[in-house]
């Protein structure tokens, strides 16, 4: 069987149906395999808040919305945690799953198996039998205080089981205890509670109406992209497919690289048809994509080990550019799964650099990838790099101006740590070359502010300027410790005398005058400069050559790792409350920011800000618009931001009061 034999849909006929079931049944029916989740479905993403207001809501008998589910013949339909349990037709839940998830954990005492998310969200829901509250385990509060009733063990072991102790906290009031048995009575009279099941059905409901139809049920959520539809389809003939991408993906965070499930199939996808599209892996046979998935987990690890042996972008803070992935992927499955040569490699690394610094696979991302592609297959890597050069405006180059950029977000941030890298740049302190396996306790890199912040800001300085890329490099944490917040008008000269050659490494201008506070705008002047020397010097030889002969192998033995440090993004230190907020939103179960991160126009890929703190998927993962924290933004960059429908803040107070607010909606809801 082909995936796009499953992909017209196999769907069972008849019409569409409504029925009334009670929440016991459903349950049951989760049991049994007769409801279960489809592959395209996401993961749990409710928090404790939700889940809270939830019971709440079901205690007080409001209302809670009906399921809608698909009925499609079990036999060619994949689900969530396997096949389903047996014969005939399963009913794939299209909305409502957070709703049922909830159900299934708190009463159960286990997620369903077709859970994906935090399994602490769904235990230790207590209730309160003297305020008739929903509340999360607190032992403070809770711990030995017989009127905090857990709701999991009610509901699994009855009431029956409770009624010894409620009996002895009534003491002989029987108000009291009949008032108590009555809410230990409406929590367990949740389970017999009927609810409406819109059930889809007909032959006429292929795969792309349902998708359809899902997005519409959950306009307020993030809508299917083509991948999931293709991993919907892929999931069906070999159920294999999700467990292997998340196998290879749960490797590669562990050596310090986090990459989507999305992006790994783009990757496939580019191998296995040389386009962009996902919508082609309708086309290919189940043993194509398990081939072509094996050699692409394979061609990416020889890729990080050459991106971490010949440029240095060895830790997923600095490798930037994933969308180039599938691009490289390609290349080497069309050598075999390593590069034909180091003339190769280097003008294909050349490409993938200035592809970073232009943000080519940053905006409508299937059109650049297409392009590329193509060009790929019609001319190799110089073609590509023509190509790349056009779009340019027919010149690859790096200006001074371009290290104009701040923070740790900047796309030549990880431009500086490759030059550092590549360059054999000497410790300040020690002078000895930054490289990767540096030994002992005090010799990780971290990222120093060679004007150190807190002079720049009592000297007036602003945010972006104090946080600008040109005042960074990097030292070994024990020359960080010494340095700390000395002046460089005083500690610069003390280097010049011990370490003939370390400033010079390092890109740092030689002008005493320029190492004065007061000068500190024409020190960063002159180090973009020196920067952009070295950059398209370094860039020039991977176009030009010569080229190192050697290669490295392909091994999946272990990715390099050098122990590279990155100090605690500067935001921290720059706006007041956000470590405090972090933590809140943390406790609140919503989803953990990219920090100090690039913000796009989506539509174009041109970059539009440095954010504080971005959650590109909504505070709740998956869940309603992007949200900013960007403190310093300009008009341009404020009305670009809202024309690409941004939720933004300006300070850490102001989406703390949004997150509560959130959270106070999802307790009463």
């Amino acid at each position: 069987m082909t995936i796009a034999s499953w992909w017209g849909g196999e769907i069972r006929q008849g019409l569409e149906i409504r029925k009334t079931m009670r929440i016991a049944q459903i349950l049951d029916k989760i049991d049994s395999g007769d409801i279960a989740l489809p592959e395209f479905q996401r993961g749990y993403v409710w928090t404790r808040d939700q889940v809270r207001g939830f019971f709440q809501s079901l205690y007080r008998s409001y209302p809670i919305g009906g399921f809608l589910t698909w009925g499609a013949k079990a036999e060619s339909t994949q689900t969530r945690g396997g096949q389903a349990g047996r014969d005939g037709t399963v009913h794939l839940l299209l909305d409502g799953q957070q709703r049922v998830t909830t159900l299934y954990g708190v009463t159960r005492g286990r997620p369903p198996r077709f859970f994906e998310g935090n399994p602490a969200t769904l235990t230790g829901l207590h209730f309160s039998l003297d305020t008739e509250t929903f509340e999360f385990y607190a032992p403070a509060k809770m711990k030995d205080n017989p009127l905090w009733l857990d709701v999991t063990s009610l509901l699994v072991n009855g009431l029956s089981a409770h009624l010894q102790k409620v009996n002895q906290l009534a003491a002989g009031d029987t108000e009291a205890l009949s008032a108590y048995i009555e809410r230990m009575n409406r929590i367990t009279q949740i389970m017999d509670r009927e609810v409406h099941i819109d059930e889809v059905t007909g032959e006429d409901k292929t795969v792309d109406v349902v998708v359809e139809i899902f997005n519409r049920v959950n306009s307020g959520g993030t809508k299917l992209s083509k991948g999931d539809l293709a991993l919907a389809a892929i999931c069906a003939s070999w159920p294999e497919a999700r467990p292997t991408m998340n196998g290879a993906l749960t490797t590669w965070s562990a050596a310090g690289f986090d990459f989507k499930l999305d992006w790994l199939l783009r990757n496939v996808n580019a191998v296995l048809t040389g386009e962009a599209q996902f919508s082609k892996l309708a086309e290919v046979g189940v043993p194509a994509f398990q081939a072509s998935l094996k050699g692409t987990i394979d061609s990416i690890d020889y890729m990080l080990n050459a991106l971490g042996g010949r440029l240095g972008l060895d830790h997923g803070r600095v490798l930037s550019g994933r969308g180039a992935f599938p691009v490289m992927s390609r290349l080497l499955h069309i050598h075999d799964g390593r590069f034909p040569d180091g003339t190769t490699r280097d003008r294909l690394f050349f490409w993938y650099v200035h592809s970073i610094l232009w943000g080519r696979h940053t905006g409508a991302t299937e059109t650049a990838l297409n392009q590329d592609l193509q060009a790929l297959d019609d001319g190799g890597v110089d073609l590509l790099i023509d190509v790349l050069r056009r779009s340019h405006g027919g010149r690859l180059q790096v200006s001074p101006d371009d290290f104009a950029g701040s923070s740790m977000g900047s796309r030549f941030y990880p431009l500086l740590y490759m030059l550092t890298r590549v360059h054999g740049a000497q410790d300040l302190d020690s002078g000895v070359p930054l490289r990767d396996g540096m030994l002992g306790r005090l010799n990780s890199l971290q990222v120093h502010h060679i004007f150190p912040k807190a002079r720049l800001r009592a000297y007036g300085y602003s945010r972006t300027e104090i946080n600008a890329v040109a005042n960074f490099c990097f030292l070994t944490q024990d020359t960080n410790l010494r340095v700390g917040a000395k002046s460089p008008e005083k500690y610069l000269p003390e280097i010049t005398m011990r370490m003939p050659g370390a400033l010079e490494s390092q890109w740092i201008p030689m002008d005493p005058e320029l190492w004065r506070i007061e000068n500190y705008l024409k020190f960063l002047a002159a180090r973009r400069e020196l920067l952009s020397y070295a950059a398209n010097d370094f860039l020039d030889a991977l176009h030009d050559g010569p080229a190192p002969v050697d290669l490295v192998s392909p091994s999946r033995a272990g990715l390099p790792r050098t122990a590279v440090a990155v100090a605690e993004p500067t935001s921290f230190d720059d706006v007041p409350g956000l470590a405090a907020l972090l933590s809140e939103i943390q406790e609140a179960g919503f989803a953990a920011p990219d920090l100090d991160s690039e913000v796009v126009d989506p539509r174009t890929g041109e970059a539009i800000t440095i954010a504080t703190a971005y959650w590109p998927q909504g505070l709740q993962e998956e869940v309603g618009r992007s949200v900013v924290l960007a403190i310093d933004t300009t008009p341009t960059e404020q009305a670009a931001m809202e024309a690409s429908d941004y939720r933004i803040f300006h300070s850490a107070d102001a989406l703390r009061r949004y997150v509560r607010n959130m959270r106070a909606e999802h307790a009463s809801a």
